[in-house]
């Protein structure tokens, strides 16, 4: 009788845990979609304000893409107790590892910087809508290198949320390059299409690899080692940055820039400012749901922000919401949803695998105890 107490109390001390990891895991999913979301969103919009105003620097606009790093330390500080010892087979060897580790912090921080110039030289040759359509492929890219690196499977569900929200991204592409005029020289603007294809696809490439690092060498479950992972790489991208500004000769000019800057100075400096922390605010967006869940979920994400500026755009910049960008919009939360239910479902059977080991786990220890 006493053993089947036992039996009971352990197994609703186990569901009871179950279902507060459930939730914890789905409120830190919740809360790296908003802070992608939010970030992409204001970064976007503060992008395009930048260069309307007068801003025409192509190092500076990859200068504030990860220059805002120094703003997770305060969170870093905050829960230093989220670390967690290395493995047993990490530890026999500290030093391999953190060379390791430091090394991808290296390689990773510097494609990091060359894929945010791509990004700025195809924002300046290339009108913001076809930009916006080249940028959905990142989608396609991202299916490749997650099926090859990261071991992606992929169900009905999943290739629909592709398809809807790259659907999405180029209706609304479509539909605002036919409204634009273009004035762009035919050479500028092969190379900016070439680019911001070239940045898509290694933006796409960065997440793979960092959901790789996760996986086969960190091997770390905190949040810590998010707000790491985007310290570290976004110092290296950031001096990349600094390189290319004073080796470019563009630092020169900035003074001008800001005197010339048509809300005026301090304008020019807040909207920097303002635009380097909603970029960090959307990488931990990012590099948490890599962590979380996977690198494709996390490129789903920033896809379904593509339709989402121009609802901002409205409101902001007073542009027009005509019935194409609404149904852009709905397109992208169809595929969004349909995403996230696949995760759902995937969660759902790992928690029922893992439910019946334990079940298993149990009967047996619980057998040897009668039998003694």
């Amino acid at each position: 009788m006493a053993v089947d107490q036992a039996e009971s109390v352990s197994v609703t001390t186990t569901t009871t845990s179950t279902i507060k990891k459930r939730w914890q895991r789905w409120l830190l999913v919740l809360l790296n979609i908003f802070f992608l979301l939010t970030g992409q969103t204001a970064a976007t919009l503060l992008g395009r304000f930048y260069y309307n105003q007068g801003g025409n620097s192509k190092w500076m606009a990859t200068f504030v893409q990860t220059a805002g790093f120094p703003f997770l330390f305060i969170p870093l500080l905050l829960f230093p107790s989220n670390r967690q010892p290395p493995s047993p087979a990490a530890a026999a060897t500290p030093p391999a590892l953190h060379l390791k580790i430091a090394l991808i912090y290296l390689g990773l921080g510097i494609i990091i910087g060359v894929d945010n110039l791509m990004y700025s030289y195809g924002l300046l040759y290339v009108p913001v809508s076809t930009y916006s359509l080249i940028c959905a492929t990142q989608l396609a890219f991202n299916a490749v290198f997650s099926y090859y690196l990261n071991s992606q499977k992929f169900t009905d569900y999943i290739l629909n949320s592709v398809v809807l929200l790259t659907l999405s991204a180029a209706i609304l592409g479509f539909n605002e390059a036919a409204e634009s005029s273009g004035g762009v020289p035919k050479g500028k603007y092969v190379i900016g299409f070439m680019l911001t294809l070239g940045a898509s696809a290694t933006y796409s490439l960065i997440l793979s690899l960092m959901q790789l690092s996760f996986q086969k060498v960190i091997r770390k479950e905190t949040f810590t080692v998010v707000l790491e992972m985007q310290i570290y790489t976004s110092l290296v991208a950031t001096c990349v940055a600094v390189v290319g500004l004073f080796a470019s000769g563009e630092w020169k000019g900035l003074k001008g820039e800001m005197e010339g800057f048509a809300k005026g100075k301090v304008s020019y400096v807040m909207t920097l400012v303002w635009t380097g922390l909603s970029w960090q605010l959307a990488s931990v967006g990012v590099v948490g749901l890599i962590f979380v869940v996977s690198s494709l979920f996390s490129n789903v994400i920033s896809t379904l922000a593509l339709p989402v500026v121009p609802v901002f755009a409205v409101i902001f910049f007073h542009e027009k919401m005509g019935g194409i960008k609404v149904v852009a919009l709905l397109l992208a939360i169809w595929g969004f949803a349909s995403y996230l239910y696949q995760d759902y479902l995937d969660y759902g059977k790992a928690k029922k695998a893992s439910e019946h080991v334990e079940h298993l786990s149990g009967h047996r220890g619980g057998g040897g105890g009668r039998e003694c």
